[in-house]
């Protein structure tokens, strides 16, 4: 059997096909979104009727390879990754991920796992090897089947609400003041973030808590960690959901990670840590019917946090969180790549002083360090910003943990000092990349960060991303003209 066959023939699929067909009725469904992720973290795919669930669910849909790219010419107009004579994929639903939209309940949205299309000569029903949502699915069941342990990840999504003119362009503004952690200023977007909490429930997220960042109209709204699979979708749902509260506001749901210099940047810190057991439980949130398959409301629960400290010091994982740390540690420059994924990225590297991750260090509770253990049982990965892609930082993640817990590698002392002050004291530190080029080179030199893209994702990951920066390095700015217009004679 094919990867196709086999997904579409796994055990348990034909009940939840059934369940969805259920859901269907129940919810009055007629269309559905059958979607996946590009190399960007873009949520790409095609709408079908909800009457041809059945067909779908089997058959699936084609779609052009190079979707996975967003279908984007480089800069010598070239399609990247995938020319025009290339086949097209065949993108299989997952019904586990299906769920009402609830800003139209007439459509609902199920996520797609791809595959080479079936009349290749080579690797004919083959997973397609840039759908990186299904590279972290087996990156992550290799993990599991090699150490035992399920990777279960947090984020904490910064993003700006921007104000907008009557063209749709931005004002250049917040909708709020820079004020952190202010109630006042975090009241002035209620409409909007109570909206965001309101759909984020009808879709699954668990709501935990949210704040007024320090940056113009920036919000963090988060919800319950899960598993790394899990949790990567539901960011990507939740995107979609600010999206749409932006349209029904008049705003903009800004995720670029810096755009304004002088305050914070949004970023995306990532907590995680490695479990055996566990059980899945299902989260109602409060709904008497559920407006999806219960799937998209479960949440893994219990069992033994190996990261949680095994010595009396409580600053300190366990065996198994140290060595993590060390694999996370001795790849963060090629990490960055992943984390800090765009030339915006690294404004906010460059404007120092607004809690940036800029050092290749770890430490308890330590902000100005790349890494930190945030409490006892998880640490934070501080350099992803608001642009990444989720599912790539996942798969990098349990790649470079697999080389720290395999090899046994050392991160060394924590660091309790603020880094700057301990440089003064004449440490020794490096910093991390602070360009996407310098990012790219070091990821061109890591094959442990570059197996979590394996085969063609890598391909058309430097190759995006590569073409954007050479298409910065190429390109005149307002920065040039105020800097030189008038510099002579």
């Amino acid at each position: 059997m094919t990867d196709l066959e086999k997904h579409v023939n796994q055990p348990g699929r034909d009940k939840l096909v059934k369940k969805v067909r259920e859901k269907i009725k129940e919810l009055g469904i007629t269309y559905i979104y059958f979607q996946f992720i590009s190399v960007t973290g873009r949520v790409v795919g095609k709408g079908i009727p909800a009457d041809h669930w059945e067909r779908t669910a089997e058959k699936g849909f084609q779609l052009v390879y190079g979707a996975t790219a967003n279908l984007f010419l480089d800069r010598h107009n070239n399609y990247i990754g995938y020319g025009p004579e290339a086949k097209e994929l065949v993108g299989i639903p997952d019904p586990e991920t299906f769920v009402q939209l609830p800003w139209d309940k007439r459509v609902a949205r199920v996520f797609c796992t791809c595959f080479r299309n079936r009349e290749e000569r080579e690797n004919p029903g083959g997973h397609l090897t840039s759908d990186c949502r299904g590279n972290l699915r087996i990156i992550a069941k290799e993990f599991k089947k090699k150490h035992g342990y399920q990777m279960r990840v947090g984020t904490e999504p910064e993003m700006m609400w921007l104000t907008k003119n009557d063209d749709g362009t931005p004002t250049g503004k917040g909708f709020s003041k820079p004020f952190c952690y202010h109630i006042d200023q975090f009241e002035s977007l209620r409409p909007v973030f109570m909206k965001v909490i309101e759909y984020a429930n009808a879709m699954g997220l668990d709501m935990i808590q949210g704040d007024h960042e320090d940056a113009p109209g920036q919000l963090e709204l988060n919800w319950m960690f899960d598993d790394v699979l899990r949790n990567a979708d539901r960011l990507s749902t939740y995107r979609q959901i600010c999206a749409q509260v932006a349209r029904e506001h008049g705003l903009i749901a800004c995720f670029m990670t810096k755009p304004f210099m002088g305050v914070s940047a949004s970023g995306c810190h990532t907590n995680m840590s490695l479990w055996t057991g566990g059980k899945d439980v299902v989260k109602r949130l409060g709904h008497k019917s559920l407006p999806g398959v219960e799937e998209v409301f479960t949440y893994v629960e219990g069992g033994t946090n190996t990261f949680m400290p095994d010595t009396k010091d409580m600053q300190l994982p366990g065996k198994v969180g140290l060595q993590s740390i060390g694999g996370i540690m001795k790849h963060l420059p090629a990490l960055t790549a992943i984390g800090s994924s765009t030339v915006n990225s690294y404004r906010r590297l460059w404007d120092q002083g607004f809690w940036a991750p800029v050092y290749a260090d770890w430490g308890y509770q330590n902000r100005t360090c790349g890494l930190r253990v945030s409490a006892p049982g998880r640490f934070e990965y501080r350099s992803v910003d608001s642009m990444h892609n989720p599912y790539l930082m996942g798969a990098a993640l349990l790649k470079t943990m697999d080389d720290g817990i395999s090899n046994k590698i050392n991160p060394g002392k924590p660091e309790s000092r603020n880094i700057y002050e301990a440089q003064k004291a004449g440490k020794d530190v490096k910093k991390l990349p602070l360009s996407l080029g310098e990012a790219l080179d070091r990821l061109s030199e890591d094959k442990i960060v570059q197996s979590a893209m394996p085969d063609e994702m890598y391909k058309i990951f430097h190759w995006y991303k590569n073409d954007e920066w050479e298409k910065f390095l190429g390109a005149t700015t307002q920065w040039d003209l105020d800097t030189y217009l008038d510099c002579l004679p």
